[in-house]
């Protein structure tokens, strides 16, 4: 039986059938001689639930102009992540800055243990059952980009045995 857990769901919209998840939206403000400057830079990740996922930021004088043009540099960013049916090969610590965040492979109907931005880029990506742990820090921007590197740098049993010149099933023996 699932869980309702009465989260509160992300902004999420789709177009061109990509899933958009706005993950941070900041207020920057730079003093000037005649007073404060006011912009907005967006967090925003973009994935086809299927494998494919990428962030962005953006900057602009109004909130719509930044998440536009942070979506805008998601999609450009995509990258192809390593699934196993509904989960990840194996697990990985990925790593940003100060922060890392650790993922780990769970059995299906398990669900996405995540929080804050970690669960908008897994989301995004299609993975349903994953745990995860973010070290170090919570700024969104730093585990966002931790989390992408982690994603990117999981192999399958087939990449594994391409680059060693074996099957599959030798690696896997």
């Amino acid at each position: 039986m699932a869980r309702d857990n009465n989260r509160p769901q992300r902004r999420q919209e789709r177009d061109d059938g990509l899933c958009k998840k706005l993950i941070a939206v900041n207020r920057i403000t730079k003093v000037v001689k005649g007073g404060r400057k006011m912009r907005f830079s967006a967090l925003v990740v973009v994935g086809d639930e299927n494998g494919k996922v990428g962030c962005g930021s953006g900057k602009a004088n109004e909130v719509p102009e930044a998440i536009e043009k942070a979506t805008a540099q998601a999609k450009k960013a995509m990258r192809k992540v390593s699934t196993v049916g509904t989960t990840i090969p194996h697990a990985v610590v990925g790593k940003f800055g100060r922060g890392s965040v650790i993922m780990m492979p769970a059995e299906e109907g398990t669900g996405v243990i995540a929080g804050g931005a970690f669960r908008g880029v897994v989301e995004a990506a299609g993975i349903k059952d994953i745990r995860t742990k973010c070290l170090r820090t919570n700024n969104p921007a730093n585990v966002v980009a931790a989390t992408m590197q982690g994603l990117m740098s999981l192999r399958d049993a087939a990449q594994v045995a391409a680059v060693r010149g074996k099957t599959p099933e030798e690696v896997q023996a």
